[in-house]
Parts: C-alpha cells; sequence; structure tokens
C-alpha cells in the first residue's frame, strides 16, 4: 500500500435533505466528483443519506444496497476514500455505521458504540462494540461517531492511531461543547482529530451550525474551515509533525493501563 506522509482531508459540512438519500447522494457525488486530485479522504456527515432519524426500520439500507454501492464505485471513480456514517440493517438488526470506503475497494465498517438515549436512538438502533482502526496511506485512523466524543476511554488511543475522525450530527445548542471536545481529544491522545458537522435544519425542527474542525494534536485548529457555510473544506495533515511531536513530549509513555469490558 501505498504510505503518505501529508494526507488531504476533506470535511463535507453540508446540509442533509431530510430522509431522501437519493437526493442526497446525488448532491453528494457532484461535490466530491469536483475534488478529484485534490483530495485523498472525503469525511461525510453522521447518517450522511438521511439525517438524525429515528425511522430506522423504514429508512435501513443493507451493506449491499444502492448507498454501499454508491460510496464503493464514487470511490474507485474519484480515487478518493470516502467514509461517513447511515442507517444500516444488518442480521435483523440496525446500526447507526460509519462506512469507509477506499478506492481500491476494501470497505471498513464502525457501528456506534455510544447511542444517544436522550434522543431515543439507543430504542431504535443496537450499539456496537467494537473499536475500527483503518490502515489507509500509512495513517490509523480510527471511526468514531457524534456522541462518542464524549466518552474518552472508549477514544482512548493506546499507541494505535494517528487520526481520529468524528462524523456528527451535533445541535447548534451545544456547539461549544462539540469544539471543547474535538481539541480535548485531539490534545490527550496525541493524535489529529477531524470532526465533521452538518449544518442547516432536521424534520425535527433541530438546528445545526457545523463548526466542522480539524485539530492537530496541540490542540491548534487547522486553516482553511469555515464556521458555518455550507461547503466542502481541504486540509493537508503531516505525519513528520505528529511524530517529531510526539518524539519532543512523549506523554504515552506515562498513559495508564486499562481494559474495557
Amino acid at each position: 500500500m501505498e504510505v503518505k506522509d501529508n494526507l488531504w482531508i476533506t470535511l463535507a459540512q453540508t446540509d442533509i435533505v431530510w430522509e431522501n438519500p437519493e437526493q442526497n447522494r446525488t448532491v453528494l457525488k457532484r461535490r466530491i466528483r469536483q475534488l478529484i486530485g485534490q483530495s485523498d479522504l472525503v469525511i461525510l456527515p453522521e447518517t450522511f443519506t438521511t439525517g438524525f432519524s429515528m425511522r430506522a426500520s423504514e429508512l435501513a439500507e443493507t451493506m449491499d444496497g444502492p448507498t454501499i454501492t454508491w460510496l464503493c464505485n464514487l470511490s474507485q471513480e474519484s480515487g478518493i476514500a470516502i467514509g461517513g456514517s447511515l442507517v444500516v440493517k444488518d442480521n435483523g438488526l440496525f446500526y447507526n455505521r460509519f462506512v469507509f470506503v477506499t478506492p481500491e475497494g476494501k470497505v471498513f465498517h464502525y457501528d456506534k458504540r455510544h447511542l444517544f438515549s436522550i434522543g431515543g436512538e439507543s430504542v431504535s438502533y443496537t450499539a456496537g462494540d467494537q473499536k475500527v482502526i483503518v490502515n489507509y496511506l500509512g495513517w490509523r485512523i480510527a471511526l468514531y461517531t457524534c456522541y462518542d466524543i464524549r466518552f474518552p476511554v472508549w477514544c482512548r488511543n493506546v499507541n494505535d492511531t494517528d487520526l481520529m475522525i468524528f462524523t456528527a450530527n451535533w445541535p447548534a445548542s451545544r456547539n461549544e461543547v462539540w469544539k471543547i471536545l474535538l481539541k480535548a481529544r485531539a490534545i490527550e491522545n496525541q493524535v489529529y482529530v477531524a470532526g465533521v458537522n452538518r449544518i442547516g435544519k432536521d424534520g425535527n425542527d433541530i438546528s445545526y451550525i457545523g463548526e466542522s474542525q480539524i485539530i492537530n494534536p496541540r490542540g491548534d485548529v487547522l486553516p482553511n474551515l469555515n464556521g458555518a457555510i455550507n461547503g466542502f473544506f481541504t486540509c493537508e495533515i503531516l505525519k513528520t509533525s505528529l511524530n517529531e511531536f510526539r518524539e519532543k513530549f512523549p506523554v504515552t509513555n506515562d498513559a495508564d493501563r486499562f481494559l474495557i469490558i
């Protein structure tokens, strides 16, 4: 596999047409095609085909359904890896599943571990129980979804992660919390963190302000990202910079050891 020191990441900070997978795929396909030759990885928001709907049984697709097929074809066509979550039915259960596909045709998935019970997600969906770390272009990329970011033990880097991705539908009312937690996860784990959040208003009249960000292990927000604008924002991260910082300030050597039960 090709190894890249510099990884170009695009955050797709977009509005989502409520419960309309076909229309959302059409819009995203046009935008992603414009990134050919400019990005290595596009991250889509949580439940990017439907919005954060609890109608899992009506909206769920299978792993050989239209959206996964669309993701694979678009990734191969564009030469760009693509990741984001959608509603999936698997073995009779419903998952908020983060799917990550590569141009080589590989498909990885992570089932959201921490379901937002306050909003009824734990009633409509089944929680996952496995962390997933994808090795792509020499980068170890951990996949997480929205509410997971509040649980630092689950997200802990145990010398196995370079980049954490959080795909989200994070309401505007808790915007400052989103930004603080993104920084915290980057600093405490000495990793890059990429958080992509939708904008607009969903079918439950909940507003989203975006504030998608890429943060380096020092806690600095990288440039080229723009608040609440509907757009795709691309930023470069560097493995050499990450490794140099870790060598200079090796806090993981003093980290606690633990098991997740």
